[in-house]
Parts: C-alpha cells; sequence; structure tokens
C-alpha cells in the first residue's frame, strides 16, 4: 500500500505536497492575477504593465504588481526591451513555461536543527527562549517584507490569513482560526521535527515568527504558544487575544 496521499505525486511528503498547494494559491488566489496569467499566455512575445493596465482597467502601478508577483513565483519571466526613440527600457513579462508546474522547495536539515537545539539548551531556559523568539522574530519580518511588497499595513484578519500560508510554505501546515475569545494560528505539523520534541525551546521560534509577521503586516502584536506538539499536544497554537481584533475577525 503506498505511503503517499491520494493524488499526491510519489516520493512527496504530505508537507511539501500541501506547501507546493499553498505556494500556488497564494499566487493565483487573486482573480484578477489569474486573468493576467491567462492573457500572458496568449503573447508569446510577452506583455507590460501598460497592456495589462489597458486590458483589465488598472492602474499602471497595480498591474505591475500582479506582474512582479507572478514573476517572482516563477511563473513570468522579465526582459527588458528598448522602447523606439529615447527612454528607459521596459519590462516584458513572458510567460516562464508551458504550463504550471508543482515545484518543491523545502527543505529541512536536520543536523543544522539539532544543532541549534543543542546549543539553546547549554544557554538556559531563560535566555534560550529570548534567543528563539528574538530569531523567530526577525526572520518573520523578513517573510513579512516580501508578502507586503511595501504596501499599506494589512486588517488584522488579512494578516492572520497570510500569516498562516506563509507558516505553511514553510511547511507548518497552517491555518488561522477563530475558537470563542480567541485568534489562533493552529499549524498540523512540524517542520523541525524530532529536534522539537528533544529541545522544546525550538518551539519559541515560531512564537518569534509569528509576532515578526504579524507586527510587520498588521502592528504590534503579542502573541503566546497556547500548545505545541512537543509538549504532547495534537497540533501546536499560537494564541492572540484581543476583544477588539476578534470583533473584527
Amino acid at each position: 500500500m503506498s505511503d503517499h496521499p491520494a493524488g499526491s505525486p510519489a516520493g512527496l511528503t504530505p508537507t511539501d505536497f500541501a506547501s507546493a498547494v499553498t505556494a500556488i494559491t497564494t499566487a493565483f488566489g487573486d482573480p484578477t492575477r489569474r486573468g493576467i496569467f491567462l492573457f500572458a499566455t496568449e503573447r508569446p512575445d510577452g506583455v507590460t504593465a501598460s497592456d495589462v493596465a489597458d486590458q483589465f482597467e488598472l492602474h499602471p502601478n497595480v498591474a505591475r504588481h500582479h506582474l512582479d508577483k507572478l514573476a517572482g513565483g516563477g511563473y513570468l519571466d522579465i526582459r527588458l526591451e528598448k522602447r523606439s526613440g529615447a527612454g528607459r527600457p521596459s519590462k516584458h513579462y513572458r510567460v516562464a513555461s508551458e504550463g504550471i508546474h508543482l515545484e518543491f522547495a523545502v527543505r529541512h536539515d536536520d543536523i543544522l536543527v539539532t544543532l541549534l537545539g543543542r546549543a539553546l539548551a547549554r544557554l538556559g531556559s531563560e535566555t534560550a527562549q529570548e534567543i528563539a523568539v528574538e530569531v523567530g522574530r526577525e526572520y518573520g519580518k523578513t517573510m513579512a517584507g516580501s508578502l507586503s511588497d511595501g504596501e499599506a499595513q494589512q486588517s488584522f484578519r488579512s494578516a492572520l490569513h497570510s500569516v498562516a500560508e506563509a507558516l505553511s510554505a514553510h511547511g507548518f501546515a497552517a491555518h488561522a482560526e477563530r475558537n470563542g475569545d480567541e485568534l489562533r494560528i493552529v499549524s498540523r505539523h512540524c517542520p523541525f521535527g524530532d529536534a522539537a520534541v528533544e529541545h522544546p525551546v525550538i518551539c519559541a521560534v515560531d512564537r518569534g515568527m509569528v509576532e515578526g509577521m504579524l507586527g510587520t503586516l498588521y502592528g504590534e502584536t503579542k502573541v503566546e504558544l497556547a500548545g505545541t506538539v512537543s509538549g504532547g499536544d495534537d497540533v501546536c497554537v499560537t494564541s492572540v487575544f484581543d476583544e477588539a481584533l476578534v470583533a473584527e475577525l
């Protein structure tokens, strides 16, 4: 009997498969962006932001944003072409390949994770927690920077779901949900594996990542780990509690 999930390509773990699907959903979840990609497939010589703006009645900056998102995901290639006469070269976006292919870039180095866990364990619980949160927070800010692309801060609801999607793309299989008066992100998989069970302080990195991403996408928000697989729970839960935010969600 096969160990692979139904419908997933052979040789892939459920987490890698879910991460790839999440990446594609993020790229093509916007109907306008889907339309732009299909429009580009019909133009072998590529399209410009002006072409897209005219076709979809968008501001050129909005059109360029969608094109750059597709290019960032590897679905479009960018080349510069000289304009006739004077002026800077214009960007042309062309479909990178025929069809959309899943790429599985999620990789986890067990040796480095184990080394991290043992190094943190020697620092003492309090110091190790502080360092783990700090590292996670800085990494979360970097992740959020690539998600926000310089845009204005998101609503809390939008930011929370963006964080969950980003975590899923990094192997956490996460989703955002409301549970009574509590907002939380639930992760069904830990990419740190057995190292987190042996060295639970690693879980503080998760908390820091969520803090860093929410702080960049929405604003400073206090979060806490309400449950971890390493602590014997079925899932990892990162909670946020604020009555105003609950009402918004």
